[in-house]
């Protein structure tokens, strides 16, 4: 007797529906990834990467290149960790399994409920505007630099970091945050000894990819005036020069690299 997968029928259907959502999607945006094979724009493409060969190493573009690396990373690590001072209280209220209320019956469930929703929130304003707008309000006010860039990542990546806090301390086992809790142990107390011992990899894992998210959003807000690497970036496009942008690509590759090794080194000290 052949076999025959019991779940033959339910995945085409899900891939019947998958292709009737994407298609219209696809007609809408305009998507044709045929049109990448054209002749002409092979053509065009394989023109404009030859460009970007060999990469520059001139003393003194390396020299600018140095200073926009340090510049993008200093402003992406002093926004992350700007972003965690906002994200950890915010993540701390908005955790139900650090609720005391929550326990049982009591007079501080109705402010419980409105803290945690107060939070919720602050973190969704912060997160639903996107770095780039707040980095082009914050450079009128501070003017050109990257101090408009460390600000614009702290806001947006405050709320991500604070819902994300969130969702993991309650996706782990939450067990013994509520037993000391139960116990008359104090919310942090619960937090160090309950909950972070379980999420504590996940937690760190993440903080490294927002901090290797925030240094391409550096780099992107650095075409706005914020500086750094984006800015030098912005610079050599438009004076057409590729060897210098094929550099900072490469420096650019070798940022994400050290942000995995850095997540990795960390995931092996904290397991």
């Amino acid at each position: 007797m052949p076999l025959r997968d019991p779940l033959a029928r339910t995945r085409l259907t899900a891939l019947l529906l998958a292709v009737a959502v994407l298609w219209p999607v696809g007609v809408i945006t305009e998507f044709r990834p045929l049109a990448l094979f054209d002749a002409g724009s092979l053509r065009v493409m394989g023109g404009f990467l030859a460009g970007f060969l060999p990469p520059s190493t001139a003393p003194d573009f390396l020299a600018l290149l140095a200073k926009a690396t340090l510049e993008t990373l200093a402003m992406a690590t002093a926004g992350i960790a700007l972003a965690f001072v906002i994200a950890v209280p915010l993540a701390f209220a908005m955790t139900q399994s650090l609720s005391v209320s929550r326990i049982g019956p009591g007079p501080g469930r109705g402010l419980g409920l409105l803290l945690r929703t107060a939070a919720r929130g602050v973190l969704t304003v912060l997160r639903a505007i996107p770095e780039l707008v707040w980095a082009l309000m914050l450079v009128r006010a501070f003017g050109l630099g990257p101090a408009a860039g460390v600000l614009a990542l702290a806001v947006t990546y405050g709320g991500m970091l604070g819902k994300v806090y969130a969702e993991i301390l309650e996706s782990g086992d939450t067990r013994p945050a509520r037993a000391l809790l139960e116990a008359g142990s104090g919310r942090v107390a619960a937090l160090f000894y309950g909950l972070l011992p379980g999420a504590a990899q996940e937690l760190a894992s993440y903080t490294v990819y927002r901090w290797e998210c925030a240094v391409r959003a550096s780099v992107v807000m650095g075409f706005v005036g914020a500086g750094g690497l984006g800015q030098l970036m912005d610079q050599s496009m438009k004076m057409l020069n590729g060897g210098e942008a094929s550099s900072i690509l490469i420096v650019f590759l070798l940022l994400v690299l050290l942000a995995d090794g850095l997540s990795a080194l960390l995931r092996k000290v904290l397991a």
